[in-house]
């Protein structure tokens, strides 16, 4: 899928950037969903010793729910077809495109870890 290891930070930073763009679209019809929320912004977060990447944002964040039903989207949608079907329309440009974000941070790390919180969930 990517030819280049590091567009991981740009998928990872794209997702973060979307969240705060949600939060704040969303803040619009409920300013109470800023509340909680002291400052908005994405923080990156290098530990050469722990050989860790962390990038936090203050976005809108997933659902329980959503967790389960899009990461690793691409894959429940099968790779090889999706990958055949963005050739065909030649259309091979997959930044932007749930789920591959996802993807690309498993070409730098061993392990990936998701925590994310939404007001709608406990």
């Amino acid at each position: 899928l990517y030819s280049q290891k590091q567009i991981f930070l740009r998928e990872a930073i794209s997702n973060s950037s979307d969240a705060l763009d949600k939060v704040r679209f969303l803040a619009i019809s409920d300013p109470s969903i800023l509340d909680s929320k002291k400052e908005l912004g994405i923080w990156i977060d290098c530990d050469p010793e722990a050989g860790t990447l962390s990038i936090t944002d203050s976005g809108i964040g997933m659902t329980r729910s959503d967790l389960i039903n899009n990461l690793g989207t691409i894959a429940k949608t099968d790779t090889i077809k999706f990958l055949e079907n963005m050739t065909k329309e030649g259309n091979l440009n997959l930044i932007g495109q749930f789920g591959v974000g996802f993807y690309s941070m498993f070409l730098v790390g061993e392990r990936v870890v998701v925590t994310s919180k939404h007001n709608d969930d406990d």
